[in-house]
């Protein structure tokens, strides 16, 4: 008994000095009712990346009830881009059959090393890619860097959660990725209801490594000697440079798959996103 005693205390004692290596530096808690705090978050508009199926609006963002949420939505209008002939995949759009939201903290809240948390409940079904990234300013992508701390999708029919990071090379918008694909089976296996939940996604980064978890278990490690741009880059390490925070929903495109359009409209629930830094 007095075996368990001292290994409870010594685990105890470990968490706490854990918890004391880190302070928190900002948070949004989402607890206002409303639009997301501009002072904070900028939203993104119209078809954005990726050949993605949704314009991105602002209308498809807002707080309630502690949570920020992003819904997906089945809708038809005109696409005010349109340019008949354009080669752009956007413009070549004569209409609007999907929106969502995307909000970011580019240009007012960035953060270089610490540790980066997102409380989230996710949409799995089909055509769902939600994500929470950061990218870095100052370079064009990806010698300006990516995280993907989560996104899910399917490869090949299969839903994943992925953990990835990019950087650049020599040709211009071709990256060099360091991606981990866990298939969402995984995660289901051992809770068949794990979808219904939140769950929390965290990045640790540091001057040696970027580590993304998901509820604690480690899903991929980037060590920062390996992920240095190319000449489009400068041959830095954008890593060694502030980055800011992207949330969004996105439906089918490049990667998103066959949207399911009975499961619209769908939601995808941040319940907070905090930095911390170490003591």
């Amino acid at each position: 008994m007095k075996r368990f005693l001292l290994m409870g205390w010594l685990l105890l004692a470990a968490q706490q000095l854990t918890a004391q290596e880190w302070k928190l530096v900002w948070s949004d808690e989402f607890n206002r009712n409303g639009r997301p705090d501009t002072a904070t978050w900028n939203f993104e508009q119209g078809f954005v990346r990726n050949q993605e199926a949704q314009w991105y609006q602002p209308e498809n963002a807002w707080q309630q009830d502690g949570l920020l949420i992003i819904e997906a939505r089945r809708e038809h209008r005109p696409n005010p881009t349109y340019q008949p002939g354009s080669r752009h995949w956007g413009r070549q759009r004569p209409n609007i059959d999907y929106t969502s939201a995307c909000l970011t903290t580019m240009g007012k809240r960035q953060f270089l090393y610490g540790r980066l948390e997102v409380s989230a409940r996710i949409p799995t079904a089909g055509g769902a890619w939600p994500a929470i990234w950061t990218l870095g300013s100052g370079m064009p992508w990806p010698s300006c860097g990516e995280v993907d701390v989560m996104e899910y999708y399917r490869i090949g029919g299969v839903p994943h959660i992925l953990a990835n990071a990019a950087w650049g090379n020599d040709r211009p918008y071709d990256a060099v990725w360091n991606s981990r694909k866990i298939p969402f089976s995984h995660f289901t296996q051992r809770n068949p209801d794990w979808a219904r939940h939140f769950h929390l996604w965290r990045m640790d980064w540091d001057e040696t490594a970027i580590r993304i978890y998901l509820d604690g278990e480690l899903l991929n490690e980037i060590p920062l000697s390996q992920t240095l741009n190319g000449s489009i880059g400068q041959h830095a390490n954008p890593f060694e440079r502030p980055q800011y925070i992207l949330l969004n929903l996105a439906l089918g495109g490049a990667n998103g798959g066959t949207i399911d359009d009975s499961a619209l409209p769908m939601r995808y629930e941040i319940d907070y996103v905090r930095l911390w830094a170490r003591e």
